[in-house]
């Protein structure tokens, strides 16, 4: 098992990799094959994930229509995560509440192509260079285009772009040895396009709160801290993300109060988001349409941000969740980028190791069509078949297998 944390040197953020988890097969211990032996403690840890229940956790938040921020039923899903997350036995759950003042009207996110056809060749956002087939992308704003009439009513309320109040909901597993030291997994809640955000991203905060219930088992024990939260105003501008930041970055590694050997925010190792999980059918054809099939070699994206101020610790942070990914995950394989953009993880990425997971690359894939789903009311859940839910629960096996790793999980009896 390599243990071995990315360890923040200064309270003004900036990270020095003193030990930095290896990167090089060579030097891991390995199986016939000549792959990397699996930890048979974090093999048991990814067994307790299954299809079942990540499938009917992204049921459960789509019970709440698409969770739109500032609405009622984001609310209520706000509180029906806090009630999952204690129900699993995980400890210090909180929110985190903030001010939400609204931007100038614009779809964050919106890349807008030519239709069918080769679309320009300038840079996606967050950097890549469009290549093959595009098709249109946006957010649906017409509510006659969701045909359920009971996701319909369910998302009815489209007022929220007001001043107010915000909150979104955290917990944390305390690390026996180094309580003063946490990884943050996180997945954005909230949801837009007259749908049910099951893939974006009801997809990537089941997969935290899978995790949470994992990690929050009492035989399991780590040696640095996990927090686990779920971003509210993400498709607003990261809103959420980025009060996290702007309200405890300067909190990181204080004990509170003085000698009690608590650390409400203990210094930050690396940041792990996961957004929009499930649908990898490929480019889109001449036409703009997409394959209703998974495609045979669908696998997770895992994106760090080459022009941050902490690339190379991130990329050194995506190659140990690619190594994971090939050790613990049952279906899919994964691929490191280096565009990561627009999603949670941004407003971290110049201040600790950042990364992201997701089902394709965020600019110059999804950027381009490749989900067709993305802000439609065809994101509901019927949509999705197991093989796409399927492609979600690997990238849990992924993020689960790197995070025990790193923290140093073990069962103990």
């Amino acid at each position: 098992m390599r243990a071995i944390p990315f360890i923040t040197t200064s309270l003004a953020l900036t990270v020095a990799v003193a030990a930095a988890p290896a990167v090089s097969r060579a030097q891991d211990p390995v199986q016939e094959g000549g792959y990397p032996a699996r930890d048979t403690t974090i093999t048991d840890l990814v067994g307790r994930l299954s299809l079942d229940r990540y499938k009917a956790t992204v049921k459960g938040l789509t019970n709440f229509g698409d969770r739109r921020q500032g609405t009622e039923r984001n609310r209520q899903a706000v509180d029906w995560i806090e009630a999952q997350l204690k129900s699993y036995g995980c400890t210090d759950v909180q929110r985190l509440t903030y001010m939400f003042t609204p931007r100038r009207p614009m779809a964050r996110g919106a890349f807008r192509g030519r239709g069918p056809g080769r679309g320009p060749t300038e840079l996606a956002s967050g950097g890549g260079r469009y290549r093959g087939l595009r098709a249109h992308t946006g957010v649906n704003t017409d509510s006659l285009r969701q045909p359920d009439p009971a996701i319909r009513a369910m998302d009815t309320e489209q007022t929220p772009d007001t001043t107010g109040e915000r909150q979104e909901v955290y917990c944390t597993k305390i690390g026996t040895k180094h309580p003063d030291e946490m990884y943050i997994v996180g997945g954005h809640m909230d949801g837009i396009g007259w749908g049910q955000a099951a893939n974006d991203d009801g997809s990537g905060t089941a997969l935290v709160m899978e995790l949470a219930r994992v990690f929050s088992s009492p035989d399991v024990k780590t040696d640095y801290s996990i927090r686990f939260i779920l971003w509210n105003n993400e498709e607003s501008g990261l809103n959420g993300s980025r009060a996290y930041v702007e309200q405890r970055a300067a909190l990181q590694g204080k004990e509170d109060p003085p000698g009690s050997g608590k650390y409400p925010e203990p210094k930050w190792l690396g940041m792990i988001q996961h957004d929009m999980m499930m649908w990898d059918h490929g480019m889109p054809r001449a036409d703009g349409t997409v394959s209703k099939e998974q495609r045979p070699e669908a696998n997770v994206n895992i994106e760090f941000q080459s022009n941050s101020k902490m690339a190379a610790e991130s990329e050194k942070l995506a190659w140990v969740f690619e190594d994971a990914n090939e050790k613990y995950a049952t279906n899919y394989p994964a691929q490191v980028g280096r565009h990561m953009t627009n999603t949670d993880s941004d407003p971290f990425k110049d201040v600790c190791p950042a990364i992201s997971l997701r089902e394709n690359e965020r600019g110059a894939q999804i950027g381009a069509g490749w989900d067709p789903n993305w802000h439609q009311p065809t994101d509901v859940f019927t949509t999705y078949s197991d093989k796409d839910f399927l492609l979600g629960l690997n990238a849990a096996q992924t993020t689960l297998g790197a995070v025990a790793e790193l923290t140093g999980a073990r069962i103990e009896k």
